[in-house]
């Protein structure tokens, strides 16, 4: 059990590291430095956590698949804009570069968990076989 979280929190770490990367890379209102990175990607992931534990456990009580990806999508954007007001290292300008930078770690975080998931079920696969 230890190393399946281990596994979604490497892939959930992997996948916001790689999507904010990503959006410094194509948006051009969107930088980052290295140190801004680190601490953004921990702050990115924490933010996260909250938001999605108090909404899946505490306000809604059987989530669909569509309000679960709704509700990674208002994360995303809510930590973007978090992350933006705390930190230094990282600078984002502009609605559109919300927006886009938002659907940009929201695909990458949707599939560090999608491989995460099949790191999972390979070891699974590989402990039974």
């Amino acid at each position: 059990m230890l190393a399946r979280w281990g596994i979604r929190f490497g892939m959930s770490l992997v996948g916001i590291v790689f999507g904010l990367l990503l959006s410094a890379a194509l948006l051009d209102d969107f930088d980052v430095d290295a140190e801004g990175l680190v601490l953004a990607t921990l702050l990115f992931w924490g933010i996260n956590l909250v938001i999605n534990f108090l909404a899946l456990r505490v306000l809604i009580r059987q989530p669909s698949v569509a309000l679960a990806g709704l509700l990674a999508l208002v994360s995303t954007v809510v930590a973007l804009v978090i992350v933006d007001i705390v930190l230094d290292g990282i600078t984002i300008e502009g609605a559109t570069t919300y927006v886009l930078a938002t659907l940009i770690i929201w695909v990458a975080t949707a599939l560090g968990d999608v491989i995460g998931g099949r790191m999972i079920r390979q070891r699974r696969r590989d402990r039974v076989g």
